[in-house]
């Protein structure tokens, strides 16, 4: 297995239509990548407010490379997007 990067997606406020308008788009980006070890939405009181992506990735370079191919961003959704190298540890 390759290092482990996290992406961490803020959504910005009000943009859960465009969240859902992307939906589609995004998770074919994940399948078809094949690098994504697992993912899912943030929820804050009850709604999608962002996203948690974990990347089996060769480098941050390719972390960075996918983040920046992902449909959710060329949308605009996010307000903020960070990438840190991530140990699994249990689970």
């Amino acid at each position: 297995m390759m290092p482990l990067f996290a992406v961490i997606c803020r959504d910005k406020p009000g943009a859960l239509q465009i969240r859902l308008d992307t939906r589609e788009a995004h998770l074919a980006h994940i399948n078809t990548s094949r690098i994504v070890f697992m993912a899912g939405p943030l929820i804050e009181e009850g709604e999608m407010r962002g996203s948690l992506v974990i990347l089996d990735a060769a480098d941050l370079a390719a972390a960075q490379a996918w983040a920046d191919a992902d449909p959710y961003k060329a949308a605009g959704l996010f307000a903020s997007t960070e990438i840190v190298e991530w140990k699994k540890v249990i689970g």
